[in-house]
Order: structure tokens, then C-alpha cells, then sequence
């Protein structure tokens, strides 16, 4: 399980690529594992289990399923995270802090000892 962010010492960091591409390969294993069950299950009770026998066939369908979506997965995810230098520098352009500009620059301000 990750860590969770705040809990990492010197600030705030997310998960690093190794992290999110072990991430990727995770989730696409496990939902390949769905998936060839799914699968080899339907071709099983189709054209029968044939010479290895229906768990070697089962699980060849699951493994061989769970591998490929493993893979293409955590190269989209790690794919996916690795961003542009100039990507990255106009989002924290746009996230950045408001600048306070100088009195000279502000709009003029009604006195209190103005009436309108």
C-alpha cells in the first residue's frame, strides 16, 4: 500500500515512477487475472478443456491475460506520469500564488473621510 503523502518527511512528495509503474502493473494484472477467468471459463464450457485439462487451461488463460494487461498497463501508467519540463512549469504558472503588486500599481481607494 503507499504511503500516504503527508506522512513522508521533507514535505509533500507524490508516489515516484518505479512506484506508480509497480501501481500500473498491479491493477492491470489483476484485472487481467478478471478478465482471462472470464474468458477461459466461456471457452472451456464451449470447446471443452482439451488435452491439459480444465485448472492448467483455466489458468493459462488467466496468466497469459494477466500478464499483457499487467504490462501495457504499467507502461500507460508510467507513461502517463512523465510530463514535459514546460508542461510542468506552465501548471505551476497557473497554480502559483497570487502576486501582490505594489500600493503604486493597486486601484486608488475611497478615504473614510470621503462622502459620497
Amino acid at each position: 500500500m503507499p504511503v500516504p503523502v503527508g506522512a513522508m518527511p521533507g514535505g509533500a512528495r507524490g508516489p515516484s515512477t518505479l512506484d506508480k509503474l509497480k501501481m500500473g502493473g498491479m491493477m492491470g494484472g489483476s484485472v487481467g487475472l478478471i478478465i482471462g477467468f472470464i474468458f477461459g471459463f466461456t471457452n472451456i464450457v464451449r470447446f471443452g478443456p482439451g488435452p491439459n485439462g480444465m485448472l492448467r487451461t483455466l489458468g493459462q488463460y488467466m496468466a497469459g491475460s494477466a500478464a499483457t494487461f499487467g504490462f501495457f498497463m504499467a507502461i500507460g501508467t508510467t507513461i502517463r506520469t512523465d510530463s514535459s519540463p514546460i508542461a510542468a512549469e506552465a501548471f505551476a504558472n497557473v497554480h502559483r500564488r497570487p502576486m501582490i503588486l505594489p500600493r503604486q500599481y493597486q486601484y486608488p481607494r475611497a478615504s473614510r473621510d470621503q462622502k459620497d
